[in-house]
């Protein structure tokens, strides 16, 4: 993908790049330049609510008692 610098110094991301990092109008980005001049571009933190519907339901409801089960067998692991 490309983008061309405007004399203002603003890029416009391609569309498919956009859609790709589920970004929107305002939200922020965040660059590092790298000692061999490459730039490393992430999505700085989305509110939670983009987070919506990116994992699929539970087959079943689980009870408050199963979740503290589970999290304390997970946490014995460590």
């Amino acid at each position: 993908m490309e983008a061309t610098i405007t004399s203002k110094g603003q890029v416009t991301l391609p569309k498919a790049l956009r859609e790709a990092l589920s970004l929107s109008t305002g939200d922020k980005l965040s660059f590092v330049l790298s000692g061999d001049g490459e730039v490393r571009m992430t999505p700085k933190h989305s509110p939670v609510q983009k987070l919506k519907g990116i994992l699929p339901a539970p087959d079943s409801p689980v009870s408050l008692a199963e979740m503290k089960s589970a999290i304390q067998i997970g946490g014995s692991r460590l």
